[in-house]
């Protein structure tokens, strides 16, 4: 299959690229200048230079590609987030890319599937149970363009063609967020929010990301990617391990809701992803945090 990677370079993205080249693909990256191409062609793949928000501009590169994984972001810094600045940007991606995106691809007969990312943090606090794509969501607004840009894809989905939407859990591992988090631990930062009994359901980047390669088999709809859910408690233990601090601090469900935005990682969400596994055969290699997640 000829797939055409949005967001190559990014955390998702390269370790995308390198599960798609194994599997054979033959992969194209978008890059939006010359110079980005240098960098895109350096992961062995063959950049093509688009303006991911200009739907002209993509029509011009998608023509032989049957399929688009959707990877972009623009996540601000792990302090940013929690206080819910810097966000803006990975908005205008998620938004008005994704709106590009789809309406170029309409008109382009090659295209068949549009993977698009997403994440799970949109899920309602469900205490002990599990959560499934059927559960009931309660969208913060830092992650409401996350859901618009799969209804922009939904729409795409038509004719026999395919539109995934996917809900990532949050990413942990030896990337720049985690690394960032670990740091700041080692200052009296926090680990955890909510509950130690909670459930988090964090993922391996390239965890996710052989998820949402294996997703370009999948029928179309929702499909949640996340590792085996952890209780904070055990998550915040081998978090602090790899920060080398004693202990993991943690900051309450009711101190959270007074931060704003980092309320909604005080929510207790065990979201589980059967049903990409039993449409695709995918499994997370590593399913169960520990100090040698953050470390590779």
């Amino acid at each position: 299959m000829r797939v055409l990677v949005i967001g190559a370079t990014g955390v998702l993205g390269r370790p995308a690229v390198r599960r798609l080249l194994a599997d054979g693909h033959d992969v194209s990256g978008l890059a939006r200048s010359v110079d980005r191409a240098a960098v895109i062609a350096a992961q062995g793949i063959a950049p093509v230079v688009g303006d991911l928000f200009d739907s002209s501009s993509l029509a011009a590169v998608l023509p032989g590609h049957e399929a688009v994984l959707n990877l972009a972001t623009r996540i601000p810094s792990a302090g940013k987030a929690a206080l819910g600045l810097g966000w803006a940007a990975n908005d205008h991606v998620r938004v008005e890319g994704s709106a590009a995106l789809v309406a170029a691809a309409v008109d382009c007969a090659d295209v068949r599937v549009i993977v698009q990312e997403g994440v799970s943090l949109c899920y309602a606090d469900g205490g002990d149970s599990e959560i499934t794509e059927d559960s009931p969501v309660d969208v913060p607004s830092m992650v409401r363009s996350s859901m618009v840009a799969q209804e922009n894809v939904a729409r795409f989905a038509t004719d026999g063609r395919v539109g995934v939407r996917l809900r990532i859990g949050p990413l942990m591992g030896d990337d720049p967020l985690t690394r960032a988090m670990l740091r700041a631990a080692r200052f009296g930062m926090p680990l955890t929010y909510g509950a130690p009994d909670g459930w988090m359901a964090p993922i391996l980047p390239a965890d996710a990301a052989a998820g949402a390669v294996a997703a370009l088999t999948a029928s179309g709809g929702v499909y949640n990617v996340t590792a085996g859910p952890v209780r904070k408690r055990d998550l915040g233990a081998a978090l602090a391990a790899a920060a080398g601090v004693r202990k993991a601090r943690s900051v309450s469900a009711g101190m959270a809701r007074m931060m704003g935005a980092a309320a909604v990682f005080a929510r207790s969400q065990r979201v589980v992803s059967g049903k990409l596994t039993e449409a695709t055969g995918w499994a997370p290699a590593s399913p169960t945090p520990h100090a040698g997640w953050f470390s590779r």
